[in-house]
């Protein structure tokens, strides 16, 4: 088979398999907090095509303020997953990084959250898309501005940029000199 035609096979396939663009946040206060976040940037790698990397933001705690402080970035990317399957494979790469289970909102080796996906709306037991309390997370919103400021909330049509302009907290995290 000649090089063009096996090309040209490659493209047919690749244009067969839907692709879905998605929003991830990632979080991080357990151990070498930039490592781990680069460990799921690269194992996400294997299952997504990465188009954009946020600025790494050190973060107070949210809810349980007793620990150590986050390391928070956003992802956006393209994946030929479903939801439930990217849900699957994300909760293994954060098994995989070293996460244990612990107690709501307590320290953890790295978080990755599915925060948008195309503009679906979905709610299961399992799965909630777009995240359900991302209008009140700065430490969400500040890093996914940096990547998707015009993004669009699906229910209720909010931009990313105006939903962290309508929170107007803007303490309790710094930009740090951290290459994801």
């Amino acid at each position: 088979m000649s090089v063009a035609c096996r090309r040209s096979i490659v493209h047919y396939k690749r244009m067969e398999t839907p692709r879905h663009k998605v929003l991830l946040g990632l979080g991080s206060n357990i151990g070498d907090r930039a490592a781990n976040l680069r460990s799921a940037r690269d194992e996400l790698s294997s299952y997504m095509d990465i188009s954009a990397i946020s600025p790494v933001y050190e973060t107070e705690p949210a809810y349980v303020t007793d620990q150590l402080a986050f390391f928070n970035a956003a992802v956006a990317g393209e994946t030929a997953l479903d939801p439930k399957a990217l849900l699957f494979t994300i909760k293994e790469i954060e098994r995989r990084i070293g996460r244990t289970p612990t107690y709501r909102f307590g320290p953890r080796v790295i978080d990755i959250d599915i925060l948008f996906f195309d503009d679906i709306v979905l709610s299961t037991p399992e799965l909630s898309i777009p995240h359900p309390a991302i209008a009140e997370r700065s430490f969400v919103l500040n890093p996914l501005n940096d990547i998707a400021p015009d993004w669009r909330h699906p229910t209720t049509g909010s931009s990313v940029s105006s939903m962290l302009e309508a929170l107007n907290d803007f303490s309790g995290f710094r930009q740090i000199n951290e290459v994801l």
